[in-house]
């Protein structure tokens, strides 16, 4: 005879209905948060992508949408045609282009509904990628981009001003930074100095309508992201793992063994880039600054070239071989 079905205790029941009556609250709770202008969708979004299996997570992607203001339930069968996600899928369960597409068309939105959208952009990858000298050419020559100076407990290096490159500090200034949340963020990174951004003059360029660049390292922009969610971030890459070796051997800022260390550290690093928004690969200094640039104009003002590349083998992780300079 077949084995009977056995069915559940009662107090199991209650408890599993209790759990999704919960369940159902805390996501409409989410969605009032967006819908009310309390909590920004891509907040929304950076925890489900974070947390697949937390409450943002299991948003499905039409609920998520419809919480949006002036998108609603009529637009979203449209947007999710468009982005290519059935209606079944929920935020924490899409794949990573699907992510990428959901985020991009969120971080229009709210750039075209009084968000900061691209207006900062986070530049940042592996040590030695060359992300400083792309910084200094944007610098140099698209003055209407303002570059975030971040402070530093390191010493100078030969050539670099305070003030211009870096502010540099002492770990005791450094530390009163931190404790009166002058920092929008800060990292002690290859084990050995700290790095910071200032806050102020960040949220007052963003308050006053400019396009803000922070050249940071990888911790820094995940702690940017997690602060300002609306920021778009930018992955710096090498033309090749060779020529990231040659880049760091040739500068000779540092000695044998930490330059060891600090490639040690770029294999690590360079697992990270799918966290990002957009890669771009550093060939040319030139090139690769205009792409930076072209994410901080309007969209509708981007060049859509879109090149394949094969990046480089570290004998670790390897990220995928997507390159584009609009997401």
């Amino acid at each position: 005879m077949p084995e009977a079905v056995r069915t559940p205790p009662e107090v199991d029941r209650v408890a599993a209905s209790r759990a999704a009556v919960a369940a159902r609250r805390a996501r409409a709770a989410v969605k009032q948060s967006v819908a009310s202008g309390e909590r920004s969708p891509l907040d929304v979004l950076r925890a489900a992508f974070e947390e697949p299996e937390g409450v943002e997570g299991r948003l499905r992607v039409t609920e998520f949408l419809g919480s949006i203001p002036a998108i609603g339930e009529t637009k979203t069968a449209r947007i999710m045609d468009d982005l290519q996600i059935a209606a079944s899928k929920r935020v924490g369960g899409l794949g990573r282009l699907q992510r990428r597409r959901l985020r991009e068309f969120v971080a229009d939105w709210v750039a075209a509904h009084g968000g900061t959208g691209d207006r900062l952009v986070v530049l940042a990858g592996p040590t030695a990628v060359g992300k400083g000298t792309v910084a200094q050419h944007i610098r140099a020559n698209h003055p209407d981009v303002r570059l975030s100076i971040s402070a530093t407990t390191r010493s100078p290096r030969p050539g670099e001003v305070h003030g211009e490159h870096y502010y540099f500090v002492d770990d005791a200034e450094f530390d009163r930074m931190i404790e009166r949340g002058d920092l929008l963020e800060w990292a002690t990174v290859h084990n050995a100095y700290r790095y910071g951004t200032p806050r102020g003059p960040v949220e007052q360029a963003i308050a006053e309508g400019d396009s803000v660049l922070l050249e940071i390292d990888i911790q820094g922009a995940r702690s940017v992201r997690r602060a300002m969610p609306e920021a778009t971030l930018v992955f710096l890459l090498p033309p090749s793992w060779e020529e990231l070796v040659r880049r760091l051997v040739g500068r000779g800022t540092e000695s044998p063994a930490e330059q060891q260390r600090r490639l040690e550290t770029a294999k690590v690093e360079l697992a990270a880039v799918d966290e990002f928004d957009h890669r771009v690969v550093n060939r040319d200094v030139g090139e690769a600054a205009r792409k930076v640039v072209d994410l901080m104009r309007p969209r509708t003002g981007r060049r859509p070239a879109a090149v394949r590349h094969e990046l480089p083998r570290t004998g670790g992780a390897r990220p995928s071989n997507e390159e584009t300079s609009h997401g």
